[in-house]
């Protein structure tokens, strides 16, 4: 009886071994997820703006203003998601404008020290995160309470600080901070412009700065433009080193966004500090980025390589930590607003750069959704209600919230150029 049981029982061992598919052995389990460091807090804390002699200010967010948002049931805080970040970040900001200033002045470059650290920026794989990121940039176009203000509400003080009133023309956005101010985004305002259902009295510096930066040769479309800057030498001719020190110009928002961002270290000199922005907003954080290797988030942004290489920036090993959001009906990020009836040369503007720095993560509108390629869909806030808003198919599909950023590689803009030494003609 004993042996016919342990018969038995070794015929079923050996059955259910000899069935096992002994050259592909069944998978482990997969691993659960590692929970990612907890979700940032931030609340609005300063309004920043430029002064017409060109001097930082910043006007401060009471507690008292962000408690009545609360009573009143409206959200008063941004919760983003974080993740670790590579950024590549001079050891020496002395070092860096040196070796900028010999560039422009002499052609000869010189060696920029670059330290390599990890620190945490904005998860731009959430979707979420995204969406309010743009909600921020969104609000830098407005004053507190104004028609179109996200999240924070109409209630607020009703004066006006400096750089914000309806008058004033310049360089301004938002700074928001975590309570225990570990973390503060600075948010810049983008391009004001009525032709994409803007407008307003800093209209006309925007269209400067959008034109010398982002034009091939200072906004020189045809014979009847007025150009930006006396580079433009006939044909498809420019002048490279007059080109180069336009772009040095002090009313230029690259030299005013390096000077805010050396002020808010002195607010908070121990900050972990990230960058957002729309359309020009979005081109300027980026290039404050890079010089600062700062974590940076630019939503439709024209590309701005091109204006990196002709402010001279020393270039660090990589810029992984800057990250573009767009989409492919939006022709201003794309590089496809140009020619002499293109919409943007239609308003005034020649948006003629394409390339991106660090890396891009595109929705192609136009064949998921069918958009038309259409200015109109530049704005922040059709990129806030009909794109971030709901999730993406393709990326659901493939397991993640948003597409896959990727660097913007084998750029070509501005190829119908020759740029050289083209000194003006007597």
């Amino acid at each position: 009886m004993l042996f016919s049981t342990v018969t038995s029982f070794l015929a079923s061992y050996l059955a259910a071994l000899l069935s096992l598919p002994l050259h592909n052995p069944a998978p482990a389990p997969a691993p659960a997820p590692a929970a990612g460091p907890e979700p940032l807090h931030f609340e609005l804390r300063h309004l920043h703006a430029v002064s017409p002699d060109a001097r930082v200010l910043f006007h401060d967010v009471h507690a008292a203003d962000l408690a009545a948002l609360a009573e009143a049931g409206e959200p008063s805080t941004y919760a983003l998601r974080q993740r670790r970040v590579k950024a590549q970040r001079p050891r020496s900001i002395d070092a860096f404008h040196r070796a900028r200033v010999r560039s422009m002045r002499f052609q000869e470059s010189e060696a920029v020290d670059w330290d390599e650290m990890e620190v945490y920026g904005p998860d731009v794989e959430s979707r979420e995160t995204l969406l309010l990121m743009a909600k921020m940039t969104n609000n830098a176009y407005l004053s507190p309470g104004e028609q179109g203000w996200y999240e924070l509400g109409d209630r607020w003080n009703v004066s006006y600080p400096f750089g914000w009133e309806p008058d004033d023309d310049g360089f301004r956005g938002h700074v928001f901070a975590t309570p225990d101010n570990s973390t503060i985004v600075l948010s810049i305002k983008g391009t004001s412009a009525a032709f994409i259902g803007g407008g307003g009295p800093t209209a006309k510096k925007d269209k400067f700065n959008d034109n010398l930066l982002f034009s091939c040769c200072c906004a020189r479309v045809d014979w009847t433009w007025t150009t930006v800057c006396d580079c433009y030498r006939g044909g498809w001719r420019c002048d490279q080193n007059c080109l180069e020190k336009a772009l040095t110009d002090d009313s230029l928002f690259y030299p005013i966004g390096t000077n805010l961002y050396n002020n808010l270290t002195y607010l908070y000199p121990h900050s972990n500090i990230w960058m957002v922005g729309h359309s020009l907003g979005g081109a300027l954080a980026s290039l404050l980025g890079v010089t600062f290797g700062a974590p940076t988030v630019a939503i439709e942004s024209p590309g701005e390589k091109m204006a990196a290489a002709r402010l001279h920036l020393p270039s660090p090993p990589e810029v992984q930590h800057v990250t573009h959001v767009y989409h492919t009906a939006d022709p201003i990020a794309m590089g496809t607003c140009n020619g002499v009836l293109s919409s943007c040369a239609l308003g005034g503007y020649a948006m003629e750069s394409k390339c991106h720095l660090g890396k891009s993560i595109i929705y192609d509108t136009v064949s998921e959704l069918s958009w038309a390629v259409d200015i109109r869909t530049h704005t922040i806030v059709n990129v806030i209600e009909k794109l971030l808003a709901n999730p993406w198919p393709p990326s659901v599909e493939a397991g993640r919230e948003v597409p896959e950023a990727k660097p913007e590689e084998d750029c070509v803009e501005c190829y119908s150029w020759d740029f050289g030494d083209y000194p003006p003609s007597k």
